[in-house]
């Protein structure tokens, strides 16, 4: 049975990555070793690393201005981060709260300095994107998060900031084109459109760095991994292999202007049934629905197992909602082909014949 994986992160990756890296834990590059065993300071370990840096630069037409650095800890060790790097000592910040990774932004942003939270969706559950605030002009930075994965919202636009903007997308990068130029930093966990888990990547404007006044340690600093090209640490080799290969993929596919077209079809289909069918419900606003995480439930629990269990027959798996949501979340990242949207929907479709 094939299987349509809808998992919201880690997520599905394309199978000629598994392969690949598959092949790579047996024999790396007919090396005779194992791409585990290998140290990352190897010439070919290396070439992977840069090679990986070199296409986030290719596909996201990142400018001169700015740098691409591979971490670790995910986008969580990343909220630390941005404030050692960019929020001076007493200085302030504005920050967008429109769901759980953002209130944990502010959290760690707020133990740096003043975070003035300029705009929430939390008054709603967080089922819509904030509109209408005004970036103020005397603070250090402002903050987004360009897409929810638990509360299926997304940003469709970015507001003209008259300070650096810094912006986590960890679960639509790559997904779009942006204008990289307008960001004072970029960052994302990898483990949903770029490749497993084990590492983050931060698209840093380089001469915002170096202003803060603060004692940064070596790690969380942004200019340490810039002038160490990502190696200052042991990286985590086999992480960053899957990230170079899928977004060598990603390139065959035509870039990311190709596979916007594709996410735009897939949530197209996704939400159409959403709203066609009167026995399920979304739950984010329609205007700011998310391309890659559809949020729907059941109108009548009493029928969830029976769904369920069609939901199994017909391979369709992940796609429990969060508990702060519940319902069903369809993760629609990069790799999802359509072909899984449309079992999905004719799941939908069928349920609706039987119990509708």
């Amino acid at each position: 049975m094939k299987i349509h994986n809808f998992s919201a992160g880690p997520c599905i990756l394309p199978q000629v990555v598994f392969d690949k890296m598959a092949q790579a834990c047996l024999d790396f590059n007919n090396s005779g070793t194992s791409i585990l065993e290998i140290s990352h300071r190897r010439k070919d370990a290396v070439e992977v690393i840069d090679t990986a840096r070199a296409l986030v630069k290719e596909l996201m037409n990142v400018p001169e201005t700015h740098d691409v650095v591979f971490m670790q800890g995910g986008a969580s060790l990343q909220f630390p981060t941005v404030a050692y790097n960019l929020l001076k000592e007493g200085g302030k910040a504005a920050y967008t709260q429109t769901g759980k990774w953002a209130e944990n932004a502010i959290k760690e942003a707020k133990r740096f300095g003043e975070i003035e939270v300029i705009a929430s969706s939390k008054d709603q559950n967080y089922n819509y994107i904030p509109k209408g605030y005004t970036v103020p002009s005397d603070v250090d930075y402002f903050h987004c998060t360009s897409n929810n994965t638990i509360f299926g919202t997304q940003m469709k636009e970015f507001p003209n900031s008259p300070v650096p903007m810094v912006c986590d997308m960890s679960s639509d990068i790559l997904s779009r084109t942006i204008d990289v130029s307008k960001f004072g930093v970029i960052y994302a966990g990898a483990q949903k459109n770029m490749g497993p888990a084990g590492s983050a990547v931060a698209i840093v404007q380089k001469d915002l760095l170096g202003k803060t006044g603060r004692n940064i340690p070596d790690y969380l600093n942004y200019e340490t991994h810039i002038k160490k090209e990502s190696s200052f640490n042991t990286w985590p080799v086999i992480a960053i292999y899957g990230v170079m290969l899928n977004l060598q993929w990603l390139k065959e596919q035509g870039g990311v202007e190709a596979i916007a077209k594709i996410n735009t079809a897939k949530a197209d289909a996704m939400y159409a049934e959403i709203d066609r069918n009167g026995l399920f419900t979304g739950t984010a606003t329609t205007e700011d629905r998310s391309q890659m995480n559809a949020t729907f439930v059941l109108n009548n629990e009493d029928f969830k197992a029976d769904f369920d269990a069609m939901l199994k027959e017909a391979g369709v798996v992940s796609l429990a909602g969060h508990r702060d949501v519940g319902g069903y979340r369809a993760s629609m990242y990069n790799a999802l082909p359509l072909e899984s949207v449309q079992v999905l929907v004719e799941v939908m479709k069928q349920f609706e014949q039987k119990f509708g």
